[in-house]
């Protein structure tokens, strides 16, 4: 599913995360940067050892925040890494996950990306329901897009059909289903 604001467009897929043909990858990421479970173990795994080495040098991440990293075997030029919250059913979660989103897409402003893919962050291990999740991504990444000069591809990569349904019908809702 796709939704075009003038130039820029965003576009719904379920597939692999690591086999995007966009500049820049966003990895759901711990606050070390390290690899592990999910999307971060398969960024790491199909990045190579490279990755890591680099991660591990720069003092890892807060939550809501995002740092930025060469793609290695990875077909991205680069990975931007983000720390998404931990679902606590609390205020601060939808601005804490806003802001994973919103510092990803200022920092690959800030390197001239102009194609980004960006997987559900939150939804897995960190337990944020998935539609609530799906409406804070969406309506972040689309108030972005209607300001941004540089980024013209936001991909959000769900992993399975059941998620990308979800996605979907938020978009429509968000959108007044155009």
């Amino acid at each position: 599913m796709e939704y075009i604001l003038g130039s820029r467009k965003l576009e719904l897929v379920a597939g692999d995360i690591t086999a995007q043909d966009t500049e820049a990858v966003v990895n759901a990421a711990n606050t070390q940067l390290a690899p592990g479970g999910g999307v971060a173990g398969a960024i790491h795994r199909a990045a190579g050892p490279g990755l890591w080495k680099e991660c591990s040098g720069l003092g890892g991440c807060p939550t809501g925040e995002a740092r930025i990293s060469k793609g290695y075997n990875l077909p991205n030029r680069y990975v931007i890494h983000t720390v998404g919250p931990v679902y606590r059913a609390l205020p601060e979660d939808p601005v804490m996950l806003a802001s994973c989103y919103r510092s990803s897409l200022k920092l690959a402003e800030k390197y001239e990306i102009k194609t980004i893919s960006f997987p559900a962050l939150s939804t897995g291990i960190f337990g944020y329901p998935l539609r609530d999740a799906a409406t804070v991504a969406l309506s972040t990444i689309i108030d972005y897009l209607k300001t941004s000069s540089v980024i013209t591809l936001v991909r959000m990569v769900l992993y399975d059909e059941a998620s990308l349904r979800v996605h979907e019908t938020v978009l429509k809702e968000l959108t007044g289903g155009k």
